[in-house]
């Protein structure tokens, strides 16, 4: 069996997401998407805990499904499941500088939960926000976590976001053990972020031994599974996906449930991949900061310093590297997005695109099973633009402008001169 797994996301509680961060539509777009396990983010908030235990009812063991009366059809088999999962942001001083790190802590039961927010809520205001800021040290946090139950998981978020991450550039450290210290050892995995994928952490060699895990870090239903960690195997449940992350660089048997390969953003898309100053609208490579010595040409403030940057600072191999062991990953630009360029849309959220994609979806089941299995030739008899839309995606046969200082990259799937005809041939 396929599990398809997207760890982290928000509730409704979250600030500057969206309202519509429910169970029912968490539930509604999991399905759309083709998710098959979805993190309920937030646990640590008090309002959307009593909504999880109110609405949730157990599964396998240590997953959950949404109870029956909040559906209006359900198929139990084909459920969405839930993971009990929450970000944490930690900001503290620490070797003579402010650190802001985010963790993503996978609880086993709400009986732990409940014991966990009661040590965390001494840090912090949990009822402030669904991810809330703790004045703890992240090895303080881990401590508290496995205090609780050697069976949680806590797992350093986007590591290479500039300003809340392990790594960042504004905030982080340069190792885990900088981080962790003597705890060190109870770190088994890495969320790569939007900005980075695995090849660009491979040229680490010290983290080689983590699993790389990807997910949509969402704050709207339908960016849900625009990351995702993809698990094959038999008896799906907490315990197997928890083992899985922990042992993936440990030969599997018995059809044990094993990751085999992750779901990317282009990095370059990402909000942090460049340097830059947003309010100049800089956008620099990590060769352009150097000529400029990190200043902005504009103002003559210094520029966030991106993620392909901080790479390359802390890198001890070149481009290209892959170490043995590691998973394979595949890049992927959402459905919306690629048929909003076919049709020469502004916006991905458009009644064209929308009822573009919702064709697409219904005749094909979800949107991941389109972007990554479903025959070319099966899709063109559908919508054959959107057909060579994806085919030039999976090929990587696409333009990235990159992001920077908080600004999304932009794909480009085909060139002016294409666009113009595909615009002329809508208009038609």
């Amino acid at each position: 069996m396929r599990y398809i797994c997207d760890f982290h996301i928000h509730s409704k509680y979250s600030r500057a997401t969206s309202r519509d961060m429910d169970i029912e539509a968490l539930e509604k777009w999991g399905r759309i998407k083709g998710i098959s396990v979805l993190g309920t983010g937030d646990f640590t908030h008090p309002l959307w805990l009593k909504e999880l235990k109110e609405k949730l009812q157990p599964a396998e063991e240590g997953l959950f499904r949404v109870s029956h009366q909040q559906l209006a059809t359900s198929n139990q088999q084909n459920d969405v499941r839930f993971i009990l999962t929450s970000e944490v942001s930690c900001i503290y001083t620490k070797h003579g500088k402010v650190r802001k790190i985010h963790l993503v802590i996978f609880s086993p039961s709400f009986k732990v939960i409940e014991k966990i927010n009661t040590q965390l809520s001494w840090s912090g205001n949990l009822k402030s926000d669904g991810r809330p800021i703790l004045g703890l040290d992240t090895k303080e946090v881990l401590k508290i976590v496995l205090s609780v139950s050697p069976r949680a998981l806590v797992v350093p978020a986007h590591v290479w976001t500039p300003w809340f991450s392990l790594f960042g550039s504004r905030s982080g450290f340069d190792s885990i053990e900088e981080c962790f210290g003597e705890l060190s050892p109870h770190i088994f995995a890495l969320e790569t972020g939007l900005s980075s994928d695995p090849a660009m952490n491979w040229r680490l060699s010290a983290l080689d031994k983590y699993t790389l895990i990807s997910n949509s870090d969402s704050h709207s239903p339908r960016k849900i599974g625009r990351e995702a960690n993809v698990f094959k195997g038999e008896n799906l449940s907490y315990s197997s996906l928890i083992g899985a992350i922990r042992n993936s660089k440990l030969p599997t048997k018995d059809g044990r449930l094993r990751l085999v390969y992750t779901i990317e953003f282009f990095p370059e898309e990402g909000k942090y991949h460049y340097d830059g100053h947003r309010f100049c609208q800089v956008r620099l490579s990590p060769e352009e900061r150097k000529k400029y010595g990190g200043i902005c040409p504009n103002c003559g403030k210094p520029v966030t310093v991106g993620v392909l940057s901080r790479v390359d600072e802390l890198a001890d191999r070149e481009e290209g590297f892959m170490p043995k062991g590691a998973h394979p990953f595949k890049k992927l630009v959402p459905l919306a997005e690629i048929i909003s360029q076919v049709f020469s849309q502004a916006s991905s959220t458009s009644k064209m695109v929308e009822r573009e994609y919702q064709k697409l979806v219904n005749y094909f089941d979800n949107e991941l099973e389109i972007l990554i299995s479903t025959p070319i030739e099966e899709i063109s008899n559908v919508s054959p633009k959107v057909a060579e839309g994806i085919r030039r995606v999976r090929e990587g046969n696409i333009k990235v402008i990159p992001g920077y200082d908080g600004e999304y990259g932009k794909v480009q799937i085909f060139n002016e001169e294409e666009e113009k005809k595909l615009n002329q041939e809508t208009l038609f």
